[in-house]
């Protein structure tokens, strides 16, 4: 049946039995009672009617509130539906809710900035990324026209010009930014921020590491060749001249051949397919070898001299020594004649610490945040002189992030330098074994 008949068969048996009642009371009373009867009948309904009428007003002006009325006849219906489609709304609005909190969780754990804005750029909603990029405050911001905001002529210009389709490349607040505008809907428009600062360090260092790369290569490669083709030209070379040739050669081969084990070396330390392999690492005795070597590397020249008093490691026994060796044989390379090496390990209730300390030529202070770069020194003539592939430093950096510990640098020009690596109490065999 139609909800037309559902509505108009009541009603019209409702003015049919009043009607007939009205006709009852006329036929034994007469027709003025009868008329009588039939105008208060349809007069009660009209006044039922307006009730509910009054009550669904009132309920509609404050329907969040107050509680929907019961009916009678076709009202019965009217409030059955309306509370059907109001259970229904807020089931809507609960969902909607729901995706509209996990939309702003899931933007709000994106890398790249996200803001929306309206058709004439006031701010919206902004993620903690654009907040961070564009040096926005949500709290603060919201409402704001983002040129206002964001006070950058390149931007601008980028949104005077209107043209979307490419992204921005911006500096701003220290970062590199790529920016882009992206229209949606008819008056909503998102602001996307992408930070590119590390990309673009890192590919500035893999540039600056094949340029020196290629550089540090091509200096005994060019030894290496000059030499034979002098031999190629003069066959007949005396003795001693081609002795000093192949003496030179086979150094500079030798140099080569440090360079690209260590460059092996730095790219195993950064590689996430070579773990850290631990094992109990006994510390007096590596460093009793290392002083060894050392000494064996000084010749004379230089006092060296080792304390231990600290307990022994948790890590991988080459990557230390290779680290360790990598600072004591630095300090041996700069250190004149007569100077003193002292190589101290010991521990405190932070850690264990290994100190290597010199009286060499030090270092000035603006050299020392970028000792362990790759392929950087201070004295690019001294550093032929002592065969250093400048990748040492670097090394060390590596194999002591893979232990959880770090190197602290403390030098004077023309009185020494100490080089300290600090090892967390976790590293430290005592928590090893107790972890085991």
């Amino acid at each position: 049946m139609s909800p037309q008949l559902l509505f108009w068969i009541p009603a019209v048996l409702r003015l049919v039995l009043c009607l007939a009642g009205a006709g009852i009371v006329g036929f034994f009373f007469g027709p003025i009672a009868g008329l009588v009867t039939a105008v208060l009948g349809v007069g009660a309904m009209m006044i039922a009617h307006l009730h509910y009428l009054l009550r669904l007003s009132s309920w509609l002006d404050d329907s969040g509130q107050s509680r929907l009325p019961d009916g009678w006849g076709a009202w019965t219906d009217v409030y059955a539906r309306l509370y059907r489609m109001r259970r229904d709304d807020e089931k809507n609005q609960a969902e909607l809710t729901e995706w509209l909190a996990r939309f702003r969780q899931a933007m709000s754990l994106l890398p790249d900035g996200v803001a929306i804005m309206d058709d004439v750029l006031f701010l919206e909603w902004c993620n903690p990324a654009a907040q961070q990029h564009l040096g926005l405050r949500l709290d603060r911001d919201k409402g704001m026209r983002v040129t206002n905001l964001i006070r950058n002529p390149a931007f601008i210009d980028y949104i005077i010009l209107g043209r979307y389709e490419q992204p921005l490349t911006l500096a701003l607040h220290e970062r590199k930014l790529i920016v882009q505008i992206i229209p949606f809907e008819n008056r909503r428009q998102i602001l996307v921020t992408h930070d590119a600062t590390e990309s673009e360090r890192i590919d500035m260092m893999r540039r600056d590491f094949v340029a020196n790369a290629s550089h540090e290569l091509r200096t005994p490669l060019t030894v290496i060749n000059g030499f034979l083709e002098i031999a190629l030209a003069q066959p007949k070379l005396d003795e001693q001249t081609r002795t000093a040739h192949l003496t030179l050669m086979t150094e500079q081969g030798q140099r080569m051949q440090n360079l690209i084990d260590d460059m092996l070396t730095l790219t195993r330390l950064e590689s996430i397919d070579y773990p850290l392999r631990s094992e109990v690492v006994r510390v007096q005795p590596l460093l009793e070898g290392i002083a060894g070597e050392a000494r064996a590397l000084s010749a004379g020249k230089q006092s060296v001299t080792l304390e231990v008093s600290g307990p022994d490691l948790k890590g991988n026994v080459d990557e230390l020594r290779s680290a360790f060796t990598n600072l004591v044989t630095n300090a041996v390379r700069y250190t004149p004649e007569g100077g003193s090496i002292m190589l101290r390990w010991a521990s405190d209730d932070k850690g264990a610490h290994f100190s290597v300390q010199d009286t060499g030529i030090g270092i000035s202070p603006e050299h020392i945040s970028r000792l362990t770069e790759r392929f950087y020194r201070v004295d690019k003539s001294r550093s032929r002189e002592t065969q250093g592939t400048g990748l040492g430093l670097a090394i060390v950096r590596h194999v002591l992030l893979r232990h959880h510990a770090t190197l602290d640098i403390q030098s004077v020009p023309d009185h020494g330098s100490t080089f300290t690596v600090y090892f967390p109490a976790s590293q430290t065999i005592e928590d090893f074994v107790a972890a085991k």
